[in-house]
């Protein structure tokens, strides 16, 4: 089997970071070893098929990104990411493990519906993946059917609280659920926004003639965030089920999530870049001359980006400094502008709802570093570490030590990444950073003060510096186990 040595580098973790040599030996990672060390011989470069010069540069486990839709069906059209494309972007991006969603919708088996979602990844992706199941439609033969997920290494299941008519649960049907996660250690992970209420506000709004995308943050008001927060939270203490809020956007609902924590609950949340960087006045509210006040459809997403004014974002970053949340992923579910969310041209509760971030992610966490909002460690936590315990694979991902997975990536804290469309609108190259299936960036114009040199996944170098190496099919899937992150 191939060795590699990454040698001159920076190894950052979770908890501190010095100067290590890595040493690879096929899939795993062999040894960290101080500088100089001769504990394998006095000249270990020599002796190994490949050595990667890391110096000025730091290395890191490889991004997880514990929430992406790849293909998911939504209002009448499906994200516009393959598993091929998105997880060669995440790759691109410094992401080496996805965990997706297999889809239950009404009517469906769960065993079903997770036999499709392995069908469209099998084969196809770059690196390594998991899913989650999202329960649509809870019966007896459903709740029987997520007894029996952890045998198949899913070990967390969603459910929405929102989308009436398409994936809503009510109070009673989530008891039932939660009753089972109690039950069997699966994490119950919850879309906190009270729909039906939304539907009605969202449904007044455009009898006003208020269409514009602006509006979609305006019908899901923070209120309902905090509000479906708060039960799923109340129902979780109920049955003693771990509880996992996702894509969290509002400061009120953060207060709820610290709140339970602060008792002793196992409630435990994550936020995405958008909830972070974008607002509902700046991105919502844009204009161009080109789409005019439909401009704000490239940021629809549910949870809505919120406003500026309100203080959301700051809220927000302090969040995960206190870890009253403690993970950052994407909801990686995007949309081309047309054809897909040009469906609600005229009515924005039509648009799809969905944004492309899963490139970006580790990108725009480091930039938080540059400004001081996090530590380089928090970085590392926030992006690979916590997401490996939060779902089960801490050991084999989320750090660099001996017996881990070799996925790393090596990052240049003097590089430069600029984020856009690759081409202009005449076909020209930019040299912008986008390689999703998009046909637009969300994160246009962003700066930033880093760059992903060098991604290594199990061993295989997939990314190395403009050069994409990998190939369709390098991605396994990953059989988790419970979640290693109860108090």
């Amino acid at each position: 089997m191939a060795t590699t040595l990454i040698s001159g580098g920076t190894v950052v973790s979770s908890t501190g970071r010095a100067p290590a040599d890595v040493l690879i030996d096929g899939e795993v990672i062999k040894a960290v070893l101080s500088p100089g060390s001769t504990l394998f011989g006095t000249d270990i470069a020599a002796s190994v098929d490949k050595v990667i010069d890391a110096t000025g540069k730091y290395v890191i486990p490889g991004g997880i990104d514990a929430h992406t839709h790849m293909e998911l069906p939504f209002g009448g059209t499906a994200a516009i990411d393959t598993f091929e494309t998105g997880t060669r972007a995440a790759a691109w991006g410094g992401t080496t493990s996805i965990i997706d969603f297999a889809v239950q919708t009404f009517g469906e088996r769960i065993q079903d519906s997770l036999a499709a979602w392995h069908g469209k990844a099998s084969g196809n992706c770059a690196i390594d993946y998991g899913f989650h199941q999202i329960v649509g439609d809870v019966t007896p033969e459903s709740l029987k059917a997520m007894e029996k997920l952890p045998d198949e290494g899913i070990t967390s299941f969603k459910m929405f609280m929102a989308y009436p008519g398409v994936f809503y649960s009510d109070d009673a049907q989530i008891l039932k659920a939660m009753q089972v996660s109690r039950d069997t250690g699966l994490m119950t992970m919850m879309h906190a926004e009270n729909g039906p209420v939304i539907d009605v506000l969202a449904e007044q709004l455009v009898e006003q003639g208020k269409t514009d995308p602006y509006y979609h943050g305006v019908a899901r008001a923070w209120e309902m965030e905090e509000e479906a927060t708060h039960r799923a939270i109340m129902l979780a203490k109920l049955t003693g089920a771990p509880l996992y809020i996702v894509h969290v956007s509002a400061k009120q609902a953060v207060e709820q999530i610290a709140t339970a924590r602060d008792r002793g609950q196992n409630v435990f949340a994550e936020t995405c870049p958008q909830y972070l960087y974008l607002s509902l006045e700046e991105q919502l509210g844009a204009q161009s001359e080109q789409y005019g006040h439909f401009e704000g459809a490239k940021w629809v997403c549910s949870t809505p980006l919120r406003s500026r004014e309100e203080g959301h974002q700051d809220a927000m970053w302090q969040s995960l400094r206190t870890n009253d949340v403690q993970m950052v992923s994407t909801d990686h579910c995007p949309f081309c502008m047309k054809d897909q969310k040009e469906l609600g041209l005229a009515d924005f509760r039509k648009i799809p709802n969905g944004m492309g971030t899963v490139e970006h992610r580790m990108d725009l966490m480091y930039q938080g570093v540059v400004t001081g909002e996090l530590t380089l460690e928090r970085w590392v936590e926030l992006t690979s570490t916590t997401p490996a315990r939060m779902f089960g694979i801490y050991g084999r991902k989320g750090v660099i030590q001996p017996g881990a997975d070799a996925d790393i990536v090596i990052y240049d804290p003097q590089g430069h990444t600029s984020i856009g469309m690759p081409i202009d609108d005449n076909g020209n190259p930019t040299g912008k950073k986008h390689h999703m299936n998009m046909d637009h960036a969300a994160w246009e114009g962003f700066e930033i003060d880093g760059h992903v040199d060098t991604v290594i996944s199990r061993g295989k170098v997939i990314v190395d510096g403009d050069q994409y190496l990998g190939t369709k099919g390098d991605g396994r899937f990953m059989k988790r186990g419970l979640t290693q992150y109860l108090t």
